[in-house]
């Protein structure tokens, strides 16, 4: 199973897993990151990625643990109030991961983001993609305006531009 996977990740040319997130829609993705930090003082962030390194494949790393890699890496916990959220995309295994900083972990249950990656996986399975991302969008800005309300000074820590690993 893990050499399957591997040997996926290592055909599978980026362009045609990335196919779905043309740059126009990459740039509406960031619109609605945009109008999203707005709202609140999180600050969101989504990282894309067509496929791993098939030797980690084979050294089994899980989505999960490649999404704790990209949030480090992104530095997506370096906020005043840790309060960052990754929203990771590997689209070689359709695999999403969110990942929220300890601040916003402590409100609000892995539980809830599990449903929304869920809810983004079913509208990827019916090709919308773009659209898929930014209904995950809105209900990250709606559980973060709950429990991170815009304060008086609510800077932009983070680029709300998507990123894509190559």
């Amino acid at each position: 199973m893990k050499l399957r996977r591997a040997l996926k990740h290592l055909v599978t040319p980026d362009a045609i897993a990335l196919r779905p997130f043309p740059k126009a829609a990459i740039d509406r993705i960031e619109q609605a990151i945009t109008r999203s930090e707005q709202t609140h003082s999180g600050e969101l962030k989504l990282a894309l990625e067509a496929g791993l390194e098939p030797l980690d494949v084979l050294r089994g790393m899980s989505a999960r643990a490649r999404a704790l890699d990209v949030f480090t890496r992104l530095r997506v916990w370096d906020t005043d109030g840790n309060s960052g959220v990754l929203v990771y995309l590997q689209m070689v295994d359709h695999r999403i991961e969110i990942v929220a900083d300890r601040g916003i972990d402590r409100r609000v249950a892995q539980a809830e983001w599990d449903a929304i990656c869920r809810r983004m996986e079913a509208a990827f399975r019916a090709s919308r993609f773009e659209a898929g991302v930014i209904e995950a969008v809105g209900e990250i800005t709606a559980l973060l305006a709950r429990h991170f309300p815009p304060g008086e000074h609510n800077p932009d820590e983070l680029p709300d531009r998507p990123v894509v690993l190559l």
